[in-house]
C-alpha cells in the first residue's frame, strides 16, 4: 500500500472503533431497556455466546451463496428490532424503518455495476446497519447485567480463537471472502477507489461491549481506560502491524486479527480497574423506577401513618 492508503486505513479504522464505542455509551446513557425475563446475564451467557462465535462461521460457509444474504438480513433485522424496541416503541414504525434500511442495503449491493465491495453507497448504508447492530447488542448485554470480568474473559477467549483460526486453520480468511460482495456483510468500513478500511462486526461488538460495561462498572475512569485500549489495541496496533511488516519484508499479511491485540489488553484493563473497588451494578447506575401511586394517592418519601 502507498503512504496515503496507509494513513486512510489507520484513521478510518480508528474512527470506526472509537465511534461505535462512544455511540454505545451514548445509547446507554439515554435509553433504558427492559430487564431480561430470564435474569441477569453472567459468565454462562458468555460461554453460550462463544459457542455461537465458533459455530456461526461454519454455518455461514455451509450455506449456498444465494441463501447467505437472506439469512444475514433476517438475523440483522431481528436483532435491530429487539435492540431498538425502547427507542421506537411502535412496532409498525420500527419495522418500517428497519425494512427501509435493509432494502437500501440490498438495493445498493445489487445495483453496483461491478463489485459492491467498491461501491461507496453500499458501504455507507451497510456500515450504518452493522454499527446500529453492534450498539444495540452491546447495550442489551450491558443493561442485562453483564459484568466487566465476563467481557474481559470473553475478549481474551476471542484472542485465542482468532489466533488459531487465522494462523493454524484459515477459517477467518474464508469467512471474510465468503461474505464480501453480498448485501448485509457483517463488517463496517469505507472504500473509495484504492482507499479502503473495513472492521468486522464481531470486533465492533467487543469494543462497544467492553467500553459500555467499563463505563457502567467504573464510571468515567472505566470509560477513559476503555477508550484508550480501543484506540491503541483495537485500532492502531492491528492496522500498524501489517503496515510495519510490509515495510520490513515487502509482504503484506492477508489478515491480522484485531482481537489478538485487544483481548489481552482488555483483560489487563479489567485487572487494573478492579483495584479501584467492586463493579457497580445496573441498579447502582440506574435505580428502577418507583411504582406510580394508584387512584390519585400521593407518593411520599417517608413512612405512611394512619390519620
Amino acid at each position: 500500500m502507498t503512504a496515503a492508503q496507509d494513513v486512510f486505513f489507520v484513521l478510518v479504522t480508528l474512527a470506526i472503533a472509537l465511534g461505535v464505542s462512544l455511540a454505545s455509551v451514548g445509547y446507554f446513557r439515554k435509553v433504558t431497556l427492559p430487564r431480561p425475563p430470564v435474569g441477569v446475564f453472567n459468565g454462562n451467557d458468555m460461554v453460550i455466546m462463544m459457542c455461537f462465535v465458533i459455530a456461526l462461521p461454519f454455518f455461514y460457509l455451509a450455506l449456498p451463496g444465494w441463501l447467505l444474504p437472506p439469512v444475514l438480513g433476517l438475523t440483522l433485522a431481528s436483532g435491530l428490532s429487539v435492540a431498538y424496541g425502547a427507542v421506537v416503541r411502535r412496532g409498525l414504525v420500527r419495522w418500517s424503518l428497519i425494512i427501509c434500511l435493509m432494502a437500501a442495503d440490498w438495493l445498493t449491493a445489487r445495483s453496483a455495476e461491478d463489485d459492491p465491495t467498491h461501491a461507496l453507497p453500499y458501504w455507507l448504508i451497510n456500515s450504518v446497519v452493522i454499527l446500529l447492530m453492534a450498539v444495540g447488542a452491546a447495550n442489551l448485554n450491558t443493561q442485562g447485567g453483564l459484568k466487566l470480568r465476563h467481557v474481559s474473559r470473553f475478549a481474551l477467549a476471542l484472542a485465542v480463537y482468532d489466533l488459531f483460526f487465522a494462523t493454524v486453520v484459515p477459517l477467518t480468511q474464508k469467512l471474510f471472502g465468503a461474505v464480501q460482495g453480498y448485501a448485509f456483510a457483517p463488517s463496517a468500513g469505507v472504500r473509495i477507489g484504492e482507499f479502503g478500511a473495513v472492521v468486522g462486526m464481531g470486533d465492533l461488538l467487543v469494543y462497544a461491549l467492553f467500553t459500555t460495561v467499563a463505563y457502567k462498572a467504573y464510571g468515567r475512569q472505566g470509560l477513559a481506560l476503555a477508550l484508550c485500549l480501543v484506540a491503541v489495541f483495537g485500532a492502531l496496533a492491528p492496522t500498524l502491524t501489517p503496515i510495519t511488516i510490509e515495510a520490513f519484508t515487502g509482504h503484506l499479511p492477508e489478515i491480522v486479527p484485531a482481537q489478538i491485540f485487544f483481548g489481552p489488553a482488555a483483560f489487563f484493563g479489567y485487572r487494573v480497574l478492579r483495584r479501584s473497588g467492586p463493579e457497580r451494578r445496573m441498579v447502582d447506575v440506574r435505580p428502577p423506577a418507583r411504582l406510580a401511586p394508584a387512584h390519585g394517592e400521593l407518593e411520599t418519601a417517608g413512612p405512611r401513618t394512619r390519620p
